[in-house]
């Protein structure tokens, strides 16, 4: 019987009549997902909503963003079979071994666990510092909160390029259904030899870092570079439902990275929309399983959640001295050892129990925090703040007297610990006018990236910055820095050519001699003419020949030029920074707002003071403009002249309207909380969209549909007895051509092939 893509074969349920199936007759995932969780309309939004939340709903654990993105790019099957059902190569996933160094294996993951007999495949669920020096009552050391990879103490962040941790993965044991699952007795054996995994089925490892700032990255951000470089076969599969490639209609690395965390941004967006889920960072979970734990009588349940929130308040209540004098007191608590003290709880803390205990312990403490102090500053005086949120399940501080303290929002990590140990930074001389200064505080903005490192030479990107531009230099990878110092000295002559092409090329600057200068922590090159039209975001690949003094830096030209905000570029760039850094009153000569227009002085704050997306868009608060272009209550006339500003950037379409929320402490949030005020919010939108109309449509306002989508070509799920017809066979086999994928053409049993077409909004 031939499968006909026009057609329902599958047994997934149609619009509007259940949960949609990642392999049924629409795919899930579209090409507006990967330009971010704003970019993708309403309609797709609730399909992929609908799917997500049956997810969180069905697997025994909270759905960290990346389990969610894997769930929906894998086929993760809600009937028990889980990713057992689709078609991955399970040679292709990286071993690890307990007890033994690995790789950067973030949440999201799929392992293979090495074991003396049957291997275990699983899905690393949960992930989180295992420092040593945890108390058993779940007391941590000062330092340790907060602290970097690498650290070695109190103050001291260690001196090498590769840093390690120890950390504790949780992996799903059974999420590749059945057929590939252990009997209870198997794992309880292999929990009992602690050989593999240890006696909670957990895995510890000794993870190596390939540089401190890989380190740094963001859970988002560790997982694209896992996708990318670890498991892009995996990722470029094109047994998935619908291909990454095909979806940004690329196979260029920085297409691919783009429209991965694209990709990731709108399954973030999806889950922290959802009225059914609470979310403690990146982990979602059922509002209806939060419930049902607080009512819980049992070990873990209500009594002790509400057990260990007092015991944390208290925790820095000081004794009293004879004469009652207070003596400070700060106490770090480990959210996940603590729970090990509860009576009962060892076998709820075993396999993937462990990640749920801890995710719903830290949203309990939170919602005290939010609901009994006033910023974590609780009537007994002490003020209690998330000091760290990887290490050992979260590290909670108490201190006293905490009125002490300048108050901030007590849910963000501060890493006071950490900070505790390291010499006080000097006072500044002045405050500084803020419409002078890049006031969003960006961690990590255009950071460099590895993309190879090899026998022959060491190849990283980053974006070029404002900062690069006016001074004439331009940061080293930290392994070129090391290899070049070692060699060569702490100055030393480089080198550097160019390859651009632009309107601006001069033959002379084709190559240029600057200067390595190198310190004991990091290294630049100075004394560089940048081409006239380079400008802040562009993306640079620079390549170091090993044993050599000359480096190559190189652009990437785009299939067509694009027009962001003013400007027009043909080439690669970072959206974010572009967005941060190429605003009115900036160029290569200079960095200030002085004798800007109403207009240009709203544009520059909102891209400066926004909050970022990964597309490069900002929003801002609305009613806190006034007093960010300014620093302070403007006149009425100056405020008159911003709001005319405002409206007139809306009308043209530069800004555009965004709803929020703002928390008890004042925090604007993007997108609204659930239970916070909404607030008006303005953003910048540095791209026009395309409005693309079907052939013989109408304009828009008139009758008819407004707009065709374009849908890539998938995979579906055939019904039982059906089989793909001999043209769809063809179309796979071509649209594996397509991929660059030179085997495996023939479609796995089960699916046929959906070929591209467009359809009506």
């Amino acid at each position: 019987m031939g499968g006909d893509p026009s057609k329902s074969a599958t047994g997934g349920a149609r619009e509007g009549e259940g949960v949609p199936d990642p392999y049924g007759d629409r795919a899930l995932l579209t090409a507006s997902m990967t330009d971010g969780y704003e970019a993708v309309p309403d309609q797709e939004r609730d399909r992929l909503r609908r799917y997500l939340e049956a997810v969180v709903a069905a697997r025994p654990m909270p759905v960290h963003t990346t389990v969610a993105f894997n769930a929906v790019y894998f086929g993760y099957d809600l009937g028990g079979d889980g990713y057992g059902g689709s078609p991955l190569c399970l040679d292709d996933f990286p071993v690890i071994s307990f007890g033994q160094a690995a790789p950067v294996l973030p949440v999201g993951a799929m392992v293979c666990v090495a074991t003396g007999s049957e291997p275990l495949y699983a899905e690393i669920v949960h992930r989180e510092g295992a420092h040593p020096q945890v108390g058993a009552l779940g007391d941590v050391p000062a330092w340790v909160s907060g602290a970097p990879a690498g650290a070695e103490g109190p103050g001291r962040e260690g001196t090498g390029t590769a840093p390690r941790r120890r950390e504790l993965l949780v992996p799903d044991l059974h999420a590749f259904g059945p057929a590939l699952s252990l009997s209870p007795a198997q794992l309880h054996r292999l929990r009992t030899r602690r050989r593999w995994i240890n006696e909670d089925g957990h895995v510890v490892v000794d993870v190596r870092y390939p540089s401190p700032e890989a380190a740094r990255h963001d859970d988002l951000t560790a997982y694209a570079d896992h996708l990318l470089t670890t498991t892009r076969e995996q990722l470029l599969s094109p047994y998935v439902p619908v291909s990454l490639a095909a979806l940004v209609g690329s196979t260029r690395d920085e297409d691919l990275r783009d429209g991965l965390l694209g990709l990731l941004d709108t399954v973030r967006g999806i889950l922290g929309s959802s009225a059914t889920l609470r979310t403690w960072g990146h982990y979602a979970m059922t509002r209806a399983s939060l419930a049902e734990c607080w009512r819980d009588t049992g070990p873990l349940g209500g009594d002790d959640l509400r057990s260990l929130a007092s015991a944390v308040e208290h925790a820095a209540t000081p004794g009293r001295r004879r004469h009652g004098l207070t003596v400070p007191v700060t106490v770090y608590t480990s959210i996940g050892r603590r729970l090990r003290e509860f009576p009962g709880a060892t076998e709820l803390l075993r396999g993937v129990g462990y990640a749920a205990a801890v995710c719903r312990t830290n949203v309990a403490l939170a919602d005290v925090v939010q609901g009994e102090s006033e910023q974590g500053l609780f009537e007994n005086g002490s003020r209690i703040t998330l000091d760290d949120a990887f290490e050992g399940g979260g590290v909670w501080r108490s201190h006293h007297p905490g009125d002490r303290e300048a108050p901030r929002d007590p849910l963000t990590p501060a890493g006071r610990g950490w900070a505790s140990t390291l010499p006080a930074p000097p006072e500044p001389e002045e405050e500084l006018s803020p419409v002078d200064l890049p006031l969003a505080d960006d961690a990590f903005l255009g950071t460099d990236e590895l993309l190879r490192s090899d026998a022959q030479e060491i190849v990283w990107r980053a974006p070029l910055r404002l900062a690069h531009l006016i001074e004439g230099w331009f940061p080293l990878h930290p392994r070129v820095a090391e290899e070049i110092r070692t060699s060569h000295g702490p100055h030393c002559p480089v080198r550097l050519e160019l390859d651009h092409v632009g309107p601006a090329r001069d033959g002379k600057k084709a190559a240029q001699d600057v200067t390595a200068e190198l310190g004991h922590d990091a290294g630049r090159l100075i004394g560089i003419t940048w081409p006239r039209d380079f400008f802040p975001g562009l993306m640079l690949e620079l390549r170091s020949l090993r044993g050599g003094t000359a480096i190559r830096l190189a652009t990437t030209r785009l299939k067509e030029p694009v027009q962001v905000g003013d400007r027009k570029t043909g080439h690669c760039y970072d959206p974010r920074v572009l967005t941060r850094e190429d605003v009115p009153g900036s160029d290569r000569h200079g960095d200030s707002a002085v004798g800007l227009g109403p207009r240009q002085l709203v544009l520059r704050t909102v891209r400066r003071c926004g909050l970022l997306t990964l597309d490069g868009h900002a929003l801002m608060d609305r009613s806190a403009l006034p007093g960010a272009v300014y620093g302070r209550q403007p006149a009425r006339a100056q405020a008159a002249a911003l709001e005319s500003a405002v409206v007139e950037l809306l009308a043209d379409r530069i800004l555009e309207p965004a709803l929020g929320s703002r928390d008890a402490w004042g925090q604007p949030h993007f997108p609204a909380r659930d239970r916070e005020p909404t607030i008006p919010l303005i953003g910048y939108r540095p791209v026009q969209r395309r409005v693309i109309r079907p052939w013989g449509g109408t304009e828009p306002g008139g009758e008819g549909p407004h707009g065709v989508q374009f849908v890539p070509g998938h995979l579906r799920r055939l019904r039982p007895g059906c089989s793909p017809s001999d043209v769809q066979k063809a179309a796979f086999r071509e649209h594996c051509r397509s991929l660059g994928k030179a085997d495996g053409w023939e479609l796995p049993y089960g699916y046929t092939f959906v070929t591209e077409h467009t359809r009506s909004c």
